[in-house]
């Protein structure tokens, strides 16, 4: 327009080829105006997934129509006073507060995922760490302490004891439109170490590979370092850090932005409590994560997961870690959807 303004005042060209010129102005203007509108309208056709975390209140113990499993048979255990405190990860909250330990052990009442009173709450692995080692709680159930939380409790002067209570597959996945299926130890490791960084050079499409991450003293990132070994993590863009589990997942699901991420969580959580079919599941080396194939070995990231402790008094500890291992508390693990122990 302003170059319109000086040729009129100019008088530059003819009047009749000046109003050509404004009026192809003007329709390119709106023919890219229009393709913008209609670009964004097929962008928008695609779903966008919820990137909030799971309702655990579905989850909640003691309460109608909860989600929880339940035991065939009367609990063997029960705890009526001097209730040990518990927290954890959330990925695991369906298995600890629900299901074996609260509806079939504790009393019944209300036991909200994140009251500050509650004596069963649910606030991420970091920060359950956090609660264990100040003594706020008595039991954690989340992944092997990382490197840093092991390294804290040494300077509180606090010995953490872990009791494997089932076992659990170590997942990545990507957008259900990525041609890649599978993939093997090292491919993953030159990924995020930064080595390999398109999608062709793993039988995919030429597309850059979006590899996020989760943050420091996350279970699920404890876990991706150690599948890294000896080699190197890289650093990754701020905006490739998921804060949420639930965050990874969509934002791989979500291909309106995403068709060309890499992601990872535990089995339970990605295939069951925060289910998205718009992610498929990689093969590991050629093997399926699945709970049979955690069950036989076959599955190369299947890691233990665990009741983690830090000394507490609380004389019900140790007999709820008996029953917790025990064949009904396995029986629990398994019907929740975690592969037990035995």
């Amino acid at each position: 327009m302003a170059i319109y303004s000086v040729i009129t005042i100019f008088q530059i060209l003819k009047r009749r080829t000046r109003h050509i010129v404004l009026l192809s102005f003007t329709g390119l203007c709106l023919l890219s105006t229009a393709g913008f509108e209609l670009s964004k309208v097929y962008v928008n056709s695609f779903g966008e997934i919820n990137e909030q975390e799971v309702n655990l209140a579905e989850y909640a113990p003691c309460t109608l129509n909860t989600k929880a499993a339940a035991l065939t048979e009367p609990t063997t255990f029960t705890i009526r006073e001097n209730l040990p405190r518990l927290d954890g990860a959330t990925a695991l909250y369906p298995l600890y507060a629900s299901a074996s330990f609260a509806q079939a052990v504790y009393p019944s009442g209300e036991y909200q995922p994140y009251g500050a009173d509650s004596v069963i709450t649910c606030s991420t692995t970091p920060e359950a760490y956090k609660h264990l080692l100040e003594g706020e709680v008595d039991i954690i159930f989340a992944a092997a302490p990382s490197q840093s939380q092991q390294e804290e409790a040494q300077r509180k002067g606090v010995q953490l004891k872990l009791t494997p209570i089932g076992r659990e597959a170590f997942v990545f996945f990507v957008n259900r439109r990525n041609a890649v299926k599978g993939l093997t130890i090292t491919q993953i490791q030159e990924i995020y170490s930064g080595k390999t960084t398109n999608w062709k050079e793993v039988g995919g499409s030429n597309d850059r590979i979006r590899a996020f991450q989760r943050p420091e003293d996350s279970g699920s990132q404890t876990m991706l370092q150690k599948v890294m070994g000896h080699t190197p993590l890289m650093t990754p863009p701020k905006k490739d850090v998921a804060d949420l589990m639930s965050g990874i997942i969509s934002w791989t699901a979500n291909y309106r932005n995403f068709r060309n991420a890499l992601g990872y969580s535990f089995l339970f959580y990605a295939s069951e409590l925060n289910h998205d079919g718009e992610i498929a599941l990689l093969e590991i080396n050629g093997v399926r994560p699945e709970r049979t194939t955690i069950r036989r070995g076959e599955y190369p990231f299947a890691t233990a997961f665990y009741a983690v402790t830090a000394g507490s008094s609380n004389p019900n500890i140790e007999p709820f870690l008996d029953w917790i291992t025990s064949p009904q508390g396995q029986e629990l693990v398994e019907k929740t959807g975690y592969t037990s122990l035995k």
